[in-house]
């Protein structure tokens, strides 16, 4: 797994993990990006997923800069 700097993100409505449920809308931290692709994120210590990387994005007002996803080629 590529881990990165912490960033705290949010999931666009109607994203599902990888086994096809729907992630709740709300604040995550990104874990890291697999080398499969999918993007790990976690609500706390027992909530994580696997999403696609294209259904995440940058919480407006937050104090970090857009960043490219290490190995992704995705921007957050």
């Amino acid at each position: 797994m590529t881990t990165i700097d912490t960033y705290n993100l949010e999931v666009i409505s109607g994203t599902r993990n990888h086994k096809g449920s729907f992630v709740q809308d709300t604040v995550y931290k990104l874990i890291g990006i697999e080398q499969s692709g999918w993007a790990l994120i976690c609500r706390d210590q027992a909530t994580c997923h696997y999403v696609n990387p294209n259904s995440l994005r940058r919480i407006p007002n937050q104090d970090t800069h857009s960043c490219i996803l290490p190995n992704s080629g995705y921007w957050v």
